[in-house]
């Protein structure tokens, strides 16, 4: 028996092909979230002819009122900051700032020239030294020049996540600890409620001294100043790790606990097998803050400490004084705040990686 309509086999493979189209946009649409791309997946839904005016819907939500919405602090921007008169003059509107963005694009390029060709000259003359039979002279001569502006941003990077591992190296076992023992939770718990409000400015000169007295050595695998601002960076970003580690910890469902007592397990097994995967949702929550209140409080520790990074950057800016300084200050504020949305997104995707939702 066969069908009447010539066509059915050509509409059955044309719906199982749109079927898995769906498939992959609604897979891809987890990535997208995670990404802070929502906005692409109604376009592709719209795209493949899944019903158009319900994703204009979700376009004009996701994409074209943000849009507005930038546009218009731009435009406000632009129209309020010339109206305002500082030491430095006159705030300087989305333009005069892209100005200067592009002016530390270009002078980042021309130091890292000017180090490449300083690197090319020292390898120049120990070659010719080794030439010449005389391989004591030849030495390794560090460039001195000024860091540029992406120099900065790497560095700051690279003395955050320091400080962050270091605390989420602390956090999470002694979060574990807490959550696991009434008794160890009533030892900490203390401690956590007197120091989580100490602001970084009253850590910093203590870390500084400390760093100072125990760090005598100046050939270190680790500058003095790195170390201060990564010790300060751990001291005030552990605490929401630790907090939601032992919170997450406590929350395990009490039948989950049962079961490991009746087959008896071991407390690696059950910390590996049981209490971590149940409570790792609340501690990527936990890292995630933990990770912001990080760089926030790397950039004040870089200010006052006059260490290499953004902060000094932007404390030396200040110094300056000069006409295109608060343009300058505004491109390192924006560049703090999108390099702080980046590692969130960052984090949430790791987030999404090792644990499970509702989605996934």
């Amino acid at each position: 028996m066969t069908t009447a309509d010539p066509n059915f086999s050509e509409s059955a493979e044309r719906e199982a092909r749109r079927a898995r189209l769906f498939t992959r946009i609604n897979k891809a649409d987890a990535w997208f979230q995670v990404l802070g791309l929502a906005w692409i997946t109604p376009i592709l839904r719209a795209a493949a002819g899944d019903n158009p005016r319900a994703q204009l819907k979700e376009i004009w939500r996701l994409l074209a009122v943000p849009v507005i919405a930038i546009l218009a602090f731009l435009l406000l921007w632009g129209t309020l900051a010339p109206k305002v008169q500082t030491s430095l003059g006159a705030i300087p509107g989305p333009s005069e700032v892209w100005t200067e963005a592009v002016n530390l694009h270009e002078d980042a390029q021309a130091k890292a020239a000017k180090e490449q060709q300083h690197y090319e000259r020292v390898e120049a003359r120990n070659q010719r030294f080794i030439d010449r039979g005389q391989p004591e002279k030849v030495k390794d001569i560090p460039y001195t020049g000024s860091p540029s502006y992406y120099a900065q941003i790497w560095t700051s990077i690279k003395t955050v996540f320091f400080g962050f591992l270091i605390a989420s190296a602390v956090a999470i076992p002694l979060g574990i600890l807490a959550g696991l023992s009434a008794t160890a939770n009533a030892a900490i718990n203390p401690l956590v409620q007197i120091f989580k409000p100490v602001s970084p400015l009253a850590w910093l000169p203590i870390v500084t001294m400390v760093v100072s007295a125990v760090y005598a050595t100046n050939d270190g695998l680790f500058s003095k100043s790195f170390l201060v601002s990564a010790i300060t960076v751990t001291l005030c970003s552990l605490w929401p790790t630790l907090i939601n580690t032992a919170l997450g910890v406590a929350s395990i469902d009490k039948d989950l606990v049962s079961v490991s007592k009746v087959l008896k397990m071991n407390t690696w097994t059950k910390i590996t097998k049981l209490v971590l995967p149940s409570a790792l949702p609340l501690i990527f929550t936990g890292l995630r803050l933990s990770l912001g209140v990080g760089w926030m409080v790397l950039i004040a520790a870089e200010m006052l400490a006059q260490n290499p990074g953004l902060g000094k950057f932007v404390w030396d800016e200040f110094q300056n004084g000069s006409s295109q300084s608060l343009a300058k200050i505004i491109v390192a504020v924006l560049t703090i705040g999108i390099i702080g949305f980046l590692l969130d997104r960052v984090m949430f995707a790791l987030q999404s990686l090792f644990t499970f939702s509702n989605n996934r």
